[in-house]
């Protein structure tokens, strides 16, 4: 199977379609892209939050996952939005405002349709995606090779936000460990995001395909077995400061 594994488009739909349509999907009578050659799309999550069409992204990556066209496996924001969607008290901070305040312009009737459907995907979608019998591996902010197949509290805290210290940036943000260095020069890919970076970044048998469509960056696909990435510009103003840099 020949898949195009998609970074985190954080609500930035003109550019995932500007995406597909340079990967060579072809949009189908049902309204979802399809490729040709029956490539499959897979997302790593964080479809939402901080750009200005989350709801769009949440109806087309639905779609696809509904009619089996596409994998789909949760981030941190969509972690957060589905709490929220189903009443836990979380605080509509860091993003989640632009998504809570775009689904309350819909009409009641739509919105519960969203709300639901998003629901049910985050639920039937695994913590991680363990594909090409074991020898490519999606999981959004990444995940160690030793705990291929595991899953625990402190693995679903790694693959949601990161080897992250406890400590904190300036910003808010949590410092997070280089964990991708550490890994072994072989064994299965590990394809992620989460961290935005300008290019995507290639160690270990590890990429980071988070090129920041959200912050003014690119949205960026990795394809595979090619091996190799398809990139397109962000229609989003430039923050460099969101962007990390790694002494490789």
């Amino acid at each position: 199977m020949n898949y195009d594994i998609i970074g985190d488009i954080h609500g930035c739909y003109e550019e995932l379609s500007h995406l597909l349509h340079k990967l060579g999907y072809e949009w189908n009578n049902e309204n979802i892209p399809i490729h040709p050659e029956e490539r499959i799309l897979v997302f790593l999550g964080d479809l939402t939050d901080r750009g200005p069409h989350s709801v769009a992204v949440m109806e087309l990556v639905y779609r696809l996952v509904k009619k089996k066209k596409a994998y789909y496996t949760p981030g941190n924001h969509c972690n957060k939005l589905y709490r929220y969607l189903i009443g836990r008290n979380v605080q509509v901070t860091h993003g989640l405002e632009t998504t809570v305040e775009e689904l309350k312009a819909l009409e009641y009737k739509k919105y519960k349709k969203v709300a639901t459907d998003f629901k049910e995907m985050v639920e039937c979608s695994p913590l991680y995606l363990i594909l090409d019998n074991k020898k490519l591996i999606v999981a959004h902010a990444g995940l160690k090779r030793e705990w291929i197949g595991k899953t625990n509290n402190r693995i679903k805290t790694f693959v949601l936000y990161g080897d992250i210290t406890g400590e904190s940036e300036d910003d808010g943000r949590p410092v997070r460990r280089d964990w991708a260095k550490r890994e072994a020069k072989d064994g299965a890919w590990i394809v992620y995001g989460h961290t935005p970076v300008l290019s995507p970044r290639i160690i270990n048998h590890t990429i980071n395909i988070d090129t920041g469509c959200v912050f003014g960056g690119k949205l960026t696909a990795f394809r595979y077995p090619e091996l190799t990435t398809v990139s397109v510009p962000s229609k989003q103003p430039f923050v460099p400061e969101k962007f990390r840099s790694f002494d490789d």
